[in-house]
This record gives structure tokens, sequence and C-alpha cells, in this order.
């Protein structure tokens, strides 16, 4: 039997990918969010859409919400970021990411190669979209899980 996607991290596991979503979000107003599924039927980037949009990542007021999906048993992820952010990055940059976040699946480092992922990701917003004193955190930072 298959390892729901709840408990495909450890609580520990899933509390550093947590931490490290604050740490990347601490000096932007961008906004992270990693969400695990057991499975993806069909294409990959259509599903990240569909969740992209049921977390309310294209609602954040600068439209620079970052969504990590990954299909656990299915070995699919993808790297989703909103029109803001997506104007403002380099062609090819999320290709870039999810080619080193890869690599490190490949070799079966998972936390790694998403806490890496994250971390990229907050760099760019961060050059992009710095803090402002008045920013809040408009989504949850958790980890977020489907059924599928």
């Amino acid at each position: 039997m298959s390892i729901p996607a709840k408990h495909f991290f450890t609580n520990q596991e899933q509390q550093q990918i947590t931490r490290v979503i604050r740490e990347a979000e601490l000096n932007t107003s961008g906004e992270i969010r990693v969400h695990i599924e057991n499975s993806c039927k069909g294409d990959v980037l259509d599903r990240a859409a569909y969740i992209f949009k049921q977390l309310n990542l294209h609602r954040t007021q600068l439209r620079n919400g970052v969504l990590f999906y990954l299909s656990v048993h299915d070995h699919k992820f993808a790297i989703l970021g909103d029109k803001g952010i997506n104007n403002t990055v380099s062609p090819g940059f999320w290709d870039e990411i999810k080619e080193e976040m890869s690599a490190r699946f490949r070799e079966g480092d998972l936390v790694s190669g998403l806490v890496d992922g994250i971390l990229k990701a907050g760099e760019q917003l961060k050059a992009h979209f710095t803090h402002q004193t008045d920013d809040v955190n408009e989504l949850e930072d958790e980890i977020s899980f489907g059924e599928t």
C-alpha cells in the first residue's frame, strides 16, 4: 500500500519545508505554496494550474505567487509562477529550477530538492518584489495536501 501524500514527508521534514517557505518570503511581498498529492491523472501542468487557482495564488496583490506542485507516487512535479513574477524572471527560469530539483530528486533527496527550489524562487521574489513595511502574509505557508 502506498503512503498517503500527507505522510509522505515526516513531520520534521514538513516543518523544515514550512520554515524554508517563511525564510524565502521574509524579504519579499511574494507568496510561495507547496501542494502535495498522491497522483496526478493527466497533464501535471494542467493539474498544477487548477491547484494554483484553488489555493488563491492568483489573488495576491502583485500577482507574485509561486506554486510547487508534487505528485509523489507518479513522480511528477511542476512549478508555476503568476504573471507578476513571470514577467520579471528570465525566460527558462522555472525550467532551470525544475532541472536542479529533478537532479536532487533522482538522488533520492526530495526534501533538499524542494528546499533548494523554494529558496531560488525566494531569491527572485526578493529581487523583484521587496518587502514593504505594510506587507502582510497573504497566504498560508503550510504545505497543502490533496486527496488524489
